[in-house]
């Protein structure tokens, strides 16, 4: 499932620059990531889009660039949301929303 939200988001191209999207699934380690690499005119371009780790039987999110949160996506495959970790916000900060601390 994670596989096939981050391929989708492989469809949305910049509207700069000579951009491309590079996927990394590291099934042995549980990572995912999607990069966006290329030329912005002479500006060089590496930028991390989504970040996901599966940790201890939760769907952390470490790292969100997306117009449409991962977390959205998760939610409407069916994931609770007490499976889904925001890695990006502070421990302190989690509590404070509707997914899982850790």
């Amino acid at each position: 499932m994670i596989k096939n939200i981050i391929n989708k988001q492989t469809h949305y191209k910049p509207a700069y620059g000579e951009i491309e999207s590079h996927v990394i699934f590291d099934d042995e380690h549980n990572r995912y990531t999607l990069l966006e690499m290329g030329w912005d005119h002479k500006k060089y371009i590496h930028d991390c889009i989504i970040h996901v780790e599966l940790i201890n039987d939760k769907i952390w999110i470490q790292y969100d660039g997306t117009e449409e949160s991962i977390a959205t996506h998760l939610l409407r495959a069916g994931v609770p949301q007490n499976d889904i970790v925001l890695g990006f916000h502070p421990v302190k900060m989690r509590q404070h929303t509707e997914f899982a601390v850790n």
